[in-house]
């Protein structure tokens, strides 16, 4: 039975997110996406509580019976490890997105040579979306409704009104 672990801070989820998380669970038996703590990243805190974007994720992934959602807060590798997992999978935007998991898988195959990774491209439509960029229209009072769910949209209304 493959299973694979879709990692990410989502801060706060996507549509693209959950594109990835949709094309992957048609092509592995189990997926498991992997909420990561991230304290700090990019030297602030999530704008959103672990708990928070969990939630979000299960919400949104409810209709996909071989997607369960787990929060983490150790190394990537080790944490796929615990969970059975015998490939992480990763969405690609543009070519940065690329070299930054290029570099990040590299580092995984030497820690856990057993372990694959695997990439998945994004859909034209989702080229573009970043929840960084969500989240700077969300603060700027914009709508995102054409890219979150429905609860975080209102989540993002919450936060910044």
């Amino acid at each position: 039975m493959a299973k694979a672990l879709i990692p990410g801070t989502y801060d706060p989820v996507t549509y693209g997110h959950l594109d990835i998380i949709v094309r992957a669970s048609q092509i592995f038996d189990t997926i498991v996406v992997g909420v990561a703590a991230s304290p700090n990243k990019n030297g602030r805190g999530p704008l959103f509580s672990l708990d928070e974007r969990v939630a979000f994720i299960q919400q949104a992934t409810a209709h996909l019976g071989n997607v369960s959602v787990l929060p983490f807060d150790k190394l990537l590798v080790d944490f796929a490890l615990d969970i059975g997992a015998q490939a992480i999978v990763k969405g690609l935007r543009v070519v940065t997105d690329f070299e930054s998991e290029f570099q990040q898988a590299s580092v995984n195959y030497h820690l856990k040579p057993n372990l694959e990774t695997l990439f998945i491209m994004s859909t034209a439509a989702n080229m573009y979306l970043s929840s960084s960029m969500v989240k700077e229209v969300a603060a700027l009072h914009g709508s995102v409704a054409d890219w979150v769910p429905p609860q975080v949209e209102a989540a993002l209304r919450a936060q910044f009104s």
